[in-house]
């Protein structure tokens, strides 16, 4: 009678604990089983991205802003001026490399020139954007920075040195400190691709420094970006959307079913640029090179489950194409031109209007980008060094990629989702490694 009434009782224990071990030990029960891709399909998730749970994030490095200052020499190696070109976020990244190279070589700073630029419809300068009594101070001990140049020099151009294949702290020293040295005022354009890597600590942290703790907006700057960021509806998403002609005829990429009116646009801004075609073209798409269109954009957002009725603001350039892909899905759509009162807004140059996007973008609820440009790298380090980490690039490269695998529909959204989840996880792309480190969570 014990045999036959215990048989049945092991058969249930040893089934139900065989049930329990393929439960535990299934690949869904991995690091992200308590995030929401546990749910296979995308229409029934109820959280977004933002509710995965990092393992990661970048903040600023103890040795900048913990670190015991070098004492700056008695005496400087003379002055140089950083003449910056492009785009604000350009010309500021550009400026924050120029107090690095002042740094290193015990050069006294002079404000940077800030190149007037007919095509971005620009004729400020740094005075005009930035608050530079603020900055003076807040790099004090870092760099010596002077308003003013001594009499002998004000009446002198400075001495041009080209940069464009300096990168490392031995670059300048053997091939600039000598021109200073001998002319005593000169000025420079840092080359786009610096090994910051290769910099003593002291130069570093007078570039991190003058980059995310010195630059603040003039006060009626500041103030109109503060009334736009209070016209926002909250919370909101600050999306980085980069579809205008110039950025698709700088890519070299062709896209099908365009507007008239966007084809003849993109045509007119080629210039010398032709588009790739055949397996070039492929090829070039499937490396991420070709910017996403609104519409594209929209299926991202929302693979990633950010819903429909999100409050978007839009922080890009004049000229945007074929919105209606973004805002036909997405209907809580601003920016500034809705935002701002016309006179206000028709009074803007290219580098005032680039201004109030970046503030707004550095303290929106979430921010997304479909680029990693000079914006998107200056916004993403400021959010962390302020510590907002709903930060996301979108991944034009995954996107062409599972798109030339034929993906659609249920198949695409996840394979989308889990490549951001990834990134997000991971937090690839939240910060620049010049001034920030990894953080373990």
């Amino acid at each position: 009678m014990i045999a036959v009434s215990v048989k049945p009782l092991f058969t249930f224990i040893f089934t139900f604990s065989l049930v329990l071990a393929v439960v535990f030990l299934s690949p869904s029960t991995t690091l992200f089983s308590s995030t929401i891709s546990s749910s296979s399909d995308s229409s029934t998730r109820k959280l977004d991205i933002w509710s995965v749970r990092r393992i990661v994030e970048w903040r600023p490095c103890k040795w900048w802003l913990q670190g015991h200052l070098t004492a700056l020499p008695a005496k400087s190696n003379g002055y140089i001026r950083v003449d910056c070109y492009g785009g604000l976020n350009q010309m500021r990244r550009d400026f924050c490399d120029g107090v690095g190279i002042a740094r290193l070589l015990n050069a006294t700073l002079v404000l940077p020139k800030f190149e007037a630029a007919a095509y971005w419809n620009e004729s400020s300068g740094f005075a005009d954007v930035f608050d530079v009594d603020y900055f003076i101070q807040q790099v004090k001990g870092f760099v010596k920075v002077v308003k003013d140049l001594p009499p002998e020099i004000a009446s002198k151009e400075p001495f041009h040195v080209d940069c464009s294949k300096r990168k490392g702290q031995f670059d300048y020293i053997e091939s600039v400190l000598p021109s200073l040295l001998e002319h005593h005022y000169i000025s420079i354009t840092p080359a786009m691709s610096q090994r910051r890597d290769r910099y003593p600590s002291y130069a570093k942290a007078a570039l991190c420094q003058a980059c995310y703790s010195a630059l603040r907006l003039t006060r009626s700057l500041e103030k109109k970006a503060s009334e736009l960021l209070e016209a926002i509806p909250k919370p909101f998403l600050s999306l980085h959307l980069r579809f205008e002609p110039d950025m698709v005829a700088y890519s070299q990429c062709e896209y099908l079913g365009l507007s008239p009116a966007s084809m003849e646009a993109i045509e007119a801004a080629r210039d010398y640029r032709k588009p790739w075609t055949g397996e070039s073209a492929r090829i070039w798409r499937k490396r991420g090179k070709c910017p996403l269109t609104p519409n594209e954009t929209a299926l991202i957002l929302q693979a990633l489950s950010i819903p429909t009725n999100t409050n978007i603001y839009l922080a890009a350039g004049d000229g945007l194409m074929e919105i209606e892909g973004l805002t036909s899905i997405y209907t809580n759509v601003f920016n500034k031109a809705t935002l701002l009162s016309s006179e206000d807004f028709t009074s803007m140059h290219g580098n005032t209007k680039a201004a109030l996007d970046y503030y707004v973008s550095i303290n929106s609820d979430s921010y997304m980008a479909t680029y990693f440009g000079n914006m998107d790298k200056m916004v993403a380090a400021m959010r962390a060094y302020k510590g907002l980490y709903k930060t996301l690039f979108l991944s034009r490269r995954a996107f062409a990629e599972f798109t030339f695998q034929s993906l659609k529909g249920k198949e695409l959204m996840q394979a989308l989702w889990k490549t951001h989840e990834e990134d997000f996880v991971m937090g690839r792309g939240s910060a620049l490694p010049d001034c920030f480190c990894e953080f373990k969570l």
